[in-house]
């Protein structure tokens, strides 16, 4: 996050995942207010950016949307070094995207940056009624761990706007 004067600033944001767990859908959400019922695998990763208004600043995210596949991997350190922001997000419809994000939580803990916002995302809200993956889970998991926890729903847009600005008002503040 590098402040350009005049209260703007430029934030790193990257996305952590499981394929299929509605990264790319977040951050066409966020940015363009579109949602796809189907979207291409991201291969590699994909780049974004948003400009966001807050009372006290201006706030550019570059937003990194990584790819979920295994074999992409290896290649997410070089996008969440120096970031600003990680949003790792999991399917409340499938437990096993929940346990993977946990490792993407430990691996942010011992490489990546120490002031970095980390923010866990269960996302697909608009599908509850085929949960594995109970709120409570997710939300006791950020708490022990410290970070934001968000219950999103990138089809209706619950919480996409909340997310984002959250992480906007604490990379202006601290």
């Amino acid at each position: 996050m590098a402040p350009t004067g005049n209260k703007n600033i430029q934030s790193k944001l990257v996305l952590l995942g499981d394929m299929g767990t509605g990264k790319t859908s977040l951050a066409l959400r966020f940015v363009k207010g579109q949602f796809h019922d189907f979207e291409e695998s991201t291969i590699g990763a994909a780049f974004f950016t948003q400009v966001l208004s807050l009372n006290e600043a201006t706030i550019k995210f570059d937003i990194w949307d990584t790819a979920g596949q295994e074999r992409y991997h290896s290649l997410a350190p070089m996008y969440y070094r120096g970031a600003a922001a990680a949003v790792i997000v999991y399917d409340i419809t499938n437990a096993d995207s929940f346990e993977r994000a946990k490792k993407w939580v430990q691996q942010l803990q011992r490489h990546g940056n120490s002031n970095m916002i980390v923010a866990l995302v269960a996302n697909k809200a608009d599908l509850s009624s085929d949960r594995t993956v109970e709120n409570e889970e997710g939300e006791h998991y950020a708490r022990e761990n410290g970070l934001l926890f968000f219950e999103t729903s990138a089809k209706t847009a619950q919480n996409v706007n909340e997310l984002f600005y959250e992480i906007g008002r604490i990379a202006w503040c601290c």
